[in-house]
């Protein structure tokens, strides 16, 4: 199960499948643990460019990492609960079509949910506010306490606003790997909040593909998402150009000197962005379930091969900086 929801999103059946599970498992599947590897790059990232700049620190590092995951996996938890409580999961919800939504279906608890993020984040803002005391930069713990404001606010109001999506580009990039630099080096580094935006274009565009996928359901009930508000077409090109803006930023950082050649490994993804990721956001969904289609992640379409890209350009991206490091080390 561990496997499972590391890599997907399990679909549990009933209650006694779900009491059934130890402690762990139960977390994973409640905080959609597949989606945390986008946040673990990010702390990686920020780590690989601390190295890069000669100042990185293993324990700092950790903490990072360790903060910035219960930070996300308390952010899914509340997501869960609040659309339950505003009744946005309710009738055989979106949600609960593709995944496990623990709340809605009866598996735990209003109050279990609460006490599971309140563990969750607690640990997360005790690794932040060790950052934050140990560190002589008081611009840290503006970044700690911004975090603890975001995490609460995307829910409501600023998913239901059209403002969830850019708030994704600034958490993932300039906060969590800018914010994740400055808490391992002690110094903050606006080449470091540019050098962020390739990767933080990526978990942008999943959410922008799941909100598409999601119009059908949200618009009825008034959650204004950015893909509500401006139309499924227009959503879908601005999707298209946030993954081409992945590969022209990497172009330029590489042209302007930040980043070495190595960071041209990231083009081996492009041929995944030009067939399928190209016809695909050029119309729109299918009507049901493709028979190639995996039925699990169903009616998940847009989202889902988003989440694909980003994992092929992330894992290059990654590589090449550590290909980048490794040549500047020898």
């Amino acid at each position: 199960m561990w496997r499972k929801a590391l890599t997907g999103i399990p679909r549990v059946k009933d209650k006694s499948q779900w009491d059934a599970l130890d402690l762990i498992s139960r977390w994973l599947i409640s905080t959609r643990a597949a989606v945390l590897l986008m946040t673990l790059f990010a702390a990686i990232i920020a780590g690989i460019y601390a190295q890069l700049e000669g100042s990185f620190d293993w324990f700092r590092f950790l903490l990072v990492s360790i903060g910035l995951v219960l930070a996300h996996a308390t952010n899914n938890i509340l997501n869960d609960l609040a659309d339950h409580r505003r009744g946005v999961d309710k009738d055989n919800a979106f949600r609960t079509q593709y995944g496990t939504q623990p709340v809605e279906q009866g598996l735990m608890t209003q109050f279990q949910s609460r006490m599971m993020a309140l563990v969750t984040g607690l640990l997360g803002v005790l690794a932040g506010l060790y950052l934050v005391l140990s560190s002589s930069n008081p611009l840290l713990s503006y970044f700690l306490i911004a975090g603890v404001v975001f995490l609460f606010a995307y829910n409501w109001p600023l998913k239901h606003i059209g403002l969830g999506e850019p708030l994704v580009v600034l958490v993932w990039g300039p906060m969590m790997i800018g914010g994740g630099f400055l808490a391992i080096t002690g110094y903050w580094s606006w080449d470091v909040a540019i050098a962020s935006l390739p990767y933080a274009l990526g978990p942008t565009a999943v959410l922008f593909g799941k909100h598409i996928d999601k119009i059908p359901w949200d618009k009825p009930r008034k959650v204004r998402t950015l893909p509500v508000l401006i139309g499924q077409l227009a959503a879908r090109r601005t999707t298209l150009v946030l993954l081409a803006g992945q590969y022209l930023v990497v172009i330029y950082l590489i042209a302007t000197g930040f980043f070495s050649w190595t960071l041209l490994l990231v083009l081996l993804a492009l041929p995944y962005y030009l067939k399928p990721i190209w016809g695909i956001f050029n119309k729109p969904a299918p009507g049901s379930c493709p028979p190639d289609y995996p039925q699990e992640a169903w009616p998940l379409w847009f989202s889902s091969h988003a989440f694909v890209h980003n994992r092929k350009f992330g894992g290059l991206f990654l590589l090449g900086l550590i290909a980048q490091m490794i040549l500047g080390a020898l």
